[in-house]
């Protein structure tokens, strides 16, 4: 098909006017004409369209659109938004969005609802929780969020209701080098890609799954700075066909080209010796393991050539420090996630990039800041403490195995969810609330996660759109989109401290809450209502300022707002500029950094290239080392996913705009495989294992492996209230077995299928 510009506006044109749906009770559709008003002068705030977000600009045009540009402030961001930024009015007053509360009068998933009033719905939800605390126990009740703004109030209620169980999607993207991040260095570091002088990367597409600030930084670096970016991948992605060096890596072998690395760094005498031996623990136990992977073995287990993985570590090396290789975030995951997400953060270690620029650092909030300047640089934000609230003495659900408990405080394993219901491991569950979150999609085994559903007593669900997870719940809870509510003021901080705001932009359509407002009132409703004691949203924002209203004021009106220079510790010049500016800093060390004053919050107090912390929870996996994994049989192909930049998981797909751009998720296929099975480019398919089928249609591209297919995720959905999306491609969790990786608490996220031609 021509794809010319009359074709496109053709095509957007039938994709919202085929798009035939019965009327939803309480969507936008069923509340008939609404007029849009708001400010129609710019007011700042914060994206929402996906989990980076980016600051905005946004007002309302003539009462009849909503301009939605970048914060021009918020410099790394480049005061620009990405499509589904710019999205954001179409979901707005999407037609299908629900804007009452709503109550399940069929069963579970047959998609028969009822209008009701907000005072109904606490009510019966109140009854319904209330009874099963009585019965259970309110641990017996799990609570689970899209993280961010949209957990905090929701884990509020839950510690309240006194259940310990509380969950965000971490496990199912995250939590791999969140956790690895904790063993190594004691808690998250950052990528200062943008002065970066080489850059390796591992499946990290930020030229799709996009992140404004760092997606902006890696152009930089190679646009204005040179920077060579290597990148190794299973399939041509938009990086890929972006980087200098692009190798198609088997799937769920990266962790051996990293260590790889590693062996060549140490063997031929590359690596930081002084930043070794001063910062880091357990050199000598790591070295000694990687010695047995040469780059000769990397090859014979990933494809990548030894010579090219020997030739591409000394150009890293001649550009430390400002080199980095990526720590990544959606990968190739496999089981052994924990070691992967090490091995690359020891590639990093090893060139002594932490605290210099183009390498990793870590955020700097106010507090460490200012005791670093000597003088009050930047405001703390305070956090509001409530007297009082429920001791609980419950374990939650997930600490059936020390090796998880590096994520027990990150988010938890969000799966044990179904083993607890269904199998009562440790405990039964028999109610789950959830906000703004769709396991449906982005857990993994969709069946077993339909049969968990099935057999809860009480599901509630607040979101803007009911979502293949929603349409499984009791009671529907519509929560305002971000254009229309106001939020507390976050920290952003990086090399120097920042803080931005959401506030609303559209007066409220319909009849929906912000969350913070929900759980408030829906803990008055159980009893619970001492422990929210804030009237409204500026009553906590004011708390956070310290009742300082001129701070306030100052961060409404830019909306992002950043103090100080910038500083890393160990790069001399970014030292020089902070104490020329700030008169009562620290001393400097005799180089001229602080360097000294770098530390990590480990057992050792230094990087733990080995640690003995980690020993005692996992044994054996104390050192970093490469074990074999079997992800498929011997007659299935690699089946793995990723990100696109027009869709945030499985979050957008039924945004009319964003809808009319991508709907559908082509299976890319090898030519030489899709030869070999009689496909064509276009041919409908199914594609199928041992945990579900699917069908599709096939993508045949030179720009995979010929032992891997790929879909972009999010899309498949299967209950009809999202009418845009329903039907439309591959489910990617229908196809994924229920396992969770060690130590990570992570979903497995590649696995074997076939390919039959329909």
């Amino acid at each position: 098909m021509k794809l010319d510009r009359r074709t496109f506006i053709k095509g957007a044109g039938a994709g919202t006017a085929g798009c035939v749906f019965a009327t939803l009770p309480g969507s936008l559709a069923a509340l008939g004409q609404t007029g849009l008003s708001g400010s129609a002068e710019s007011v700042a705030s914060i994206c929402e369209m996906c989990s980076t977000r980016c600051p905005i600009s946004a007002r309302v045009v003539n009462g009849k659109n909503v301009s939605i540009l970048g914060n021009k402030k918020a410099k790394s961001f480049g005061g620009a938004v990405c499509a589904r930024g710019g999205a954001g009015h179409s979901q707005l007053y999407d037609k299908q969005r629900i804007v009452k509360p709503l109550k399940r009068v069929g069963e579970r998933g047959e998609g028969k609802w009822a209008e009701i009033e907000w005072d109904e719905a606490y009510a019966i939800i109140a009854e319904n929780l209330n009874k099963i605390k009585a019965q259970h126990g309110a641990e017996s009740v799990a609570f689970s969020s899209k993280s961010g703004s949209l957990s905090g109030h929701l884990f509020h209620l839950a510690k309240a209701f006194g259940s310990p169980n509380t969950f965000t999607h971490a496990s199912t993207c995250p939590a791999g080098y969140v956790v690895a991040a904790k063993a190594i260095f004691g808690g998250k570091v950052k990528r200062d890609l943008s002065n970066s002088k080489y850059i390796i990367n591992f499946g990290h597409n930020l030229y799709e799954g996009i992140n404004m600030s760092e997606t902006r930084g890696m152009m930089n670096a190679q646009m204005e700075k040179g920077a060579k970016l290597v990148v190794f991948e299973p399939r041509f992605s938009i990086v890929a066909d972006k980087a200098d060096e692009w190798y198609a890596i088997k799937p769920g072998t990266d962790v051996a080209v990293a260590l790889a690395i590693c062996h060549t760094l140490i063997e031929d005498d590359l690596y930081d010796k002084a930043f070794v031996a001063q910062y880091v623990a357990g050199f000598d136990a790591f070295a000694q393991e990687v010695k047995a992977y040469t780059p000769e073995w990397a090859e014979s287990v990933s494809d990548v050539p030894a010579e090219d993985i020997r030739r591409i570590t000394h150009e890293y090396a001649a550009a430390a420090p400002h080199a980095v290789v990526d720590f990544g975030h959606r990968s190739s995951f496999t089981t052994e996630e924990f070691e992967m997400r090490r091995a690359l953060y020891a590639a990093n270690v090893l060139i002594g990039n932490i605290e210099r620029k183009g390498g990793l650092y870590f955020g700097k909030k106010a507090s460490k800041y200012n005791k670093f300047a000597g003088e009050k640089v930047a405001p703390t934000l305070a956090k509001p403490g409530v007297e009082g609230m429920p001791s609980i003495d419950a374990k939650r659900i997930d600490m059936v195995d020390d090796q998880y408990a590096l994520l027990w405080s990150s988010g938890g394993i969000y799966q044990t969810i179904l083993d607890a219901t269904l199998e009562a491991k440790p405990y039964q569950l028999h109610g789950w609330v959830m906000s703004r979150t769709n396991p449906m999609q982005t857990m993994t085994d969709r069946a077993r996660i339909v049969e968990t559903m099935q057999k809860l007593d009480f599901i509630v669900a607040c979101d803007i759109y009911i979502s293949e997870s929603a349409a499984y719940a009791d009671i529907f809870l519509p929560e305002s989109t971000y254009l229309e509510r106001d939020e507390e003021i976050v920290d952003k901080s990086g090399k120097n401290p920042a803080y931005y705001v959401r506030q609303r932009v559209v007066d409220t359509i319909g009849d929906t809450k912000p969350s913070w407002m929900i759980w408030k009132e829906l803990a008055n409703q159980l009893g619970q209502g001492q422990y929210f004691p804030w009237d409204n949203m500026e009553t906590l924002q004011l708390f956070q300022v310290d009742k300082d209203a001129a701070l306030l004021n100052t961060i409404k009106r830019d909306g992002w707002v950043s103090y100080g220079k910038p500083l890393m510790l160990r790069e001399r010049e970014m030292v020089k500029t902070f104490t020329d500016t700030y008169p009562n800093a620290k001393a400097v060390d005799d180089d001229g950094t602080y360097a000294s004053q770098l530390s990590f919050k480990t057992p050792s107090g230094k990087i733990e290239l080995s640690s003995d912390k980690v020993e005692k929870m996992a044994p054996g996996r104390g050192v970093i080392r490469y074990r074999e994994v079997t992800m498929k049989k011997a007659d299935e192909l690699f089946f793995i996913q990723g990100k696109v930049a027009v869709h945030t998981n499985s979050g957008t797909q039924n945004v009319p705009m964003l809808a009319n751009l991508m709907s559908d998720n082509a299976v890319w296929i090898h030519p030489v495989t899709a030869g070999l099975l009689n496909i064509a480019n276009g041919d409908a398919i199914r594609i199928y294992n041992a945990t579900g089928s699917e069908e599709g249609h096939a993508l045949v591209t030179p720009g995979i492996r010929p032992d891997t297919v790929f879909a972009y995720m999010g899309c498949g959905s299967k209950n009809k209230e999202l009418a845009r999306a329903t039907g439309k491609g591959v489910h990617c969790g229908n196809l994924l077995p229920h396992i969770t990786s060690p130590v990570t608490g992570m979903n497995l996220h590649t696995t074997g299928v076939k390919i039959a031609k329909l």
